[in-house]
């Protein structure tokens, strides 16, 4: 309020964000505004169908696992998630408490870094929150070094036509002028599969844990399916895993020496509100 903002309201989402589909609440699920019959994204599926459908110009998210990137791809908006700890988590319900981030939905580039420098900040009272410096929006130099997966690791489900827009995508960077390089992105996948398939389950647990024991039916069905099992985790099951993402964050460093950035698709593919409802 105090930087010129109103706050018009809340957005529907994902269940205690959890989830890519924005179909998992207990709410009537945001629609796409581009097609009705497709998800909207999630898990901050209202915010995104909000600035979409041209309600408001800008809107905050969650990002833990592409919370805020996948819907604000799926709704053809601008999705900008900042680096750990460069935005207060402090006051949001968390997922991961260690890993979120407060995520911008807008309709360029531009606006998304104008709310960035606005809510940016170092804050004494988030013990997650880093004191980092906020760089500066210019114009990308050629030369810069792209990555890309290797072509076994370019994964779309099957979706001919979004294999082709990626490559068609990669023929325009080459084009104007940017070096491409394939890259092994194993470790990266691997790092992205211990949030669902490792000891931070307990962690979302945490989370939600007073529902889960108190009104367990409160949670749609496949969100208490996810994070019940949190429950169950073991200590050694949690160092094991942060030995092994040590091990994972040392592979991405070595990646990033040979790069400056990645280029990959926000996600491989899209599909109906029936699909993804049925499954």
């Amino acid at each position: 309020m105090s930087a010129g903002a109103i706050v018009i309201g809340k957005t529907n989402l994902d269940q205690f964000a959890t989830g890519l589909v924005g179909l998992r609440t207990p709410y009537q699920a945001p629609r796409n505004p581009l097609r009705r019959d497709l998800i909207p994204g999630g898990s901050s599926a209202g915010s995104a169908v909000a600035v979409a459908a041209g309600i408001v110009p800008l809107a905050f998210g969650t990002d833990t696992a592409g919370s805020g990137r996948v819907p604000a791809m799926f709704n053809n908006i601008v999705g900008l998630k900042p680096s750990l700890g460069l935005i207060s988590t402090r006051g949001i319900v968390p997922a991961c408490r260690a890993l979120d981030c407060i995520s911008v939905f807008a309709l360029s580039v531009e606006d998304a870094w104008i709310a960035l420098r606005v809510i940016a900040g170092y804050d004494a009272n988030d013990p997650y929150s880093r004191d980092r410096a906020l760089g500066v929006l210019k114009t990308v130099s050629v030369g810069v070094r792209l990555g890309i997966p290797l072509i076994s690791q370019r994964l779309f489900f099957g979706d001919l036509r979004a294999a082709a827009d990626y490559e068609s995508a990669l023929g325009l960077l080459a084009r104007m002028g940017f070096s491409l390089a394939e890259v092994d992105i194993e470790p990266l996948s691997e790092a992205a599969q211990l949030l669902y398939d490792g000891p931070w389950l307990a962690e979302r647990y945490l989370a939600v844990r007073k529902v889960l024991e108190e009104n367990p039916k409160a949670l749609h069905p496949v969100t208490r399916a996810i994070i019940a099992p949190g429950k169950s985790i073991k200590a050694s099951d949690s160092f094991v895993a942060f030995y092994r993402l040590a091990q994972l964050r040392r592979a991405a460093d070595d990646i990033f020496k040979r790069i400056d950035a990645l280029i990959l698709p926000t996600a491989p593919t899209v599909y109906t509100c029936e699909a993804g409802r049925s499954d």
